[in-house]
C-alpha cells in the first residue's frame, strides 16, 4: 500500500448549506486552519457569522480554479455539494494529493478514482453524516454484539430494519417540511428500493406503495424502503452461516404520511419530468422550513438473530434529536460525524484509500462514543 501523505492541518469545506453545523466549529478547534467556501465571499462570511465562526475560519469565493490554487499536499477537502458534483473535486484532490471526504453514499464515478487515490496516499472518506453515516455505526454496533452473543458458524436466520428521517417537530397537516432540496425528496419516491423480506429480494418500484407502519420507542411511523439495500448485507459483514428473513434500509415518516400525500403520489405515477419539477418548486413554496420550525431526526435500526438451536437476541440503536434556534438536528448529526471523521484524516489513523463512516465493529463503537460526547445522544437497548 501507498504511503499516506500526511495531513497538512488545512481543512476547506466546500459549501454552507443546511447541513452545515456545529461539525465546522469543532474542526476550528483541531484543524490548524479551516477555509469555508461558499458560492460568494459574502456569503460564505454570512455563514460563519451565523455559526460564531467569525474569525476562526476563513471565508472564500468556491470555484474549481479558485480551491485548485489554494489546495496543497496533504489539505483535506470536505465536500457538502451535491454528490455528482463530487467527483470533480476527488480527481482534483488525486492530482493535488489531498484528502477528500463527503457525507454522501459512494458512485461509481467516485469508486473508479480509488485505486488512483490509493497510490497517490489520500484518504477517500464517504458517508460519513447521518444516513448514511451513524446508521452504518449503529448497524456494525449490533451485528458485533450479537456475533459475540450468537457466534459467526452457528445457523441462524435475522432481521435487520434501518430506517431515518428528518421530520417536523410540530407536525403539520402535510406531515413533513422542506428542509433541502424538494426535487430530490420526489426523485427518491421514483427510483425503485430493493430489499429483502421473507426471506426473498423484493423490488418495490413505487416505494410509497410498500409503505407500512413501524413503531418506534411506543410512537407509530410510517416507513418505505429505498434505495438498494440488499449490498449491505455484505458490507456490514453479517455472518455467511445467518440467513436474512428481512434486510431492509430505508425512510421514515411521520403517522399520516402516506394519506397526506396522495396528491403527490398521483403526480409521480403520471411520471411528466417538467410537471413533478414544477411541483417540487410548489411544494417548497407551500411547505418551507422556516427559522421558527424545528426539526426532529429519528434514527431506529434493529437486529433479530434467531438460531436453529433456540438462541435468541435482539438489539436496538435509536437516535430521536430535536433541532433548536441554534442549529438543526440535521445539520448537527450531519456536520458532526463528518467532523469526527475528518478529524481522523487530521491525526493520520486512515489509512489511503476509501473509507465509511466505519467498517467494523469496533471503530463504530468508537464513533459512537466520541458522537455521544459531542451532543449526538442516542439510546441502545438490548434483549437477550
Amino acid at each position: 500500500m501507498s504511503e499516506i501523505v500526511p495531513a497538512s492541518g488545512t481543512v476547506h469545506w466546500i459549501g454552507a448549506g443546511l447541513s452545515t453545523g456545529s461539525g465546522l466549529a469543532a474542526l476550528c478547534e483541531t484543524a490548524g486552519r479551516v477555509r469555508l467556501w461558499h458560492r460568494t465571499e459574502e456569503r460564505a462570511a454570512e455563514a460563519l457569522d451565523r455559526l460564531g465562526l467569525t474569525g476562526r475560519a476563513e471565508p472564500g469565493a468556491f470555484t474549481l480554479d479558485a480551491l485548485t490554487a489554494e489546495l496543497a499536499p496533504g489539505d483535506v477537502v470536505v465536500s457538502m455539494l451535491p454528490a455528482p458534483e463530487h467527483p470533480e473535486l476527488l480527481a482534483l484532490c488525486v492530482r493535488e494529493r489531498a484528502h477528500f471526504a463527503c457525507s454522501s453514499y459512494v458512485s461509481d464515478a467516485v469508486l473508479e478514482q480509488v485505486p488512483q487515490a490509493v497510490r497517490s496516499g489520500i484518504v477517500v472518506l464517504t458517508e460519513a453524516g447521518l444516513d448514511p453515516g451513524i446508521d452504518h455505526l449503529f448497524a456494525h454496533s449490533l451485528i458485533g454484539r450479537a456475533r459475540r452473543a450468537i457466534g459467526d458458524g452457528t445457523t441462524a436466520s435475522y432481521r435487520l430494519t434501518s430506517y431515518c428521517g428528518g421530520v417536523p417537530a410540530e407536525p403539520n397537516a402535510f406531515r413533513y417540511r422542506f428542509s433541502w432540496a424538494p426535487a430530490g425528496v420526489l426523485n427518491a419516491l421514483r427510483s425503485p428500493a430493493r430489499y429483502i423480506e421473507d426471506g426473498a429480494e423484493t423490488i418495490a418500484e413505487r416505494p410509497w406503495e410498500a409503505t407500512r407502519r413501524h413503531i418506534v420507542d411506543g410512537e407509530t411511523f410510517e416507513v418505505y424502503p429505498n434505495r438498494d439495500s440488499v449490498p449491505f448485507v455484505e458490507q456490514y459483514g453479517l455472518p455467511s452461516a445467518w440467513t436474512p428473513r428481512t434486510f431492509v434500509r430505508g425512510t421514515l415518516r411521520l403517522e399520516g404520511w402516506l394519506n397526506a400525500w396522495d396528491g403527490v403520489f398521483a403526480e409521480l405515477r403520471a411520471g411528466d419530468d417538467a410537471r413533478i419539477a414544477a411541483l417540487a418548486r410548489e411544494l417548497a413554496a407551500t411547505y418551507p422550513t422556516t427559522d421558527a420550525d424545528r426539526d426532529r431526526v429519528v434514527l431506529a435500526v434493529s437486529l433479530d438473530v434467531r438460531g436453529e438451536a433456540g438462541q435468541t437476541w435482539s438489539g436496538t440503536c435509536l437516535l430521536d434529536l430535536v433541532g433548536d434556534a441554534e442549529e438543526s438536528a440535521m445539520a448537527r448529526c450531519v456536520s458532526r460525524t463528518l467532523a469526527l471523521g475528518v478529524g481522523h484524516v487530521l491525526d493520520g489513523s486512515l489509512p489511503p484509500g476509501l473509507h465509511r463512516a466505519a467498517e467494523t465493529a469496533e471503530r463504530s463503537e468508537q464513533l459512537l462514543d466520541e458522537l455521544a460526547r459531542d451532543g449526538v445522544h442516542f439510546t441502545l437497548r438490548i434483549d437477550q
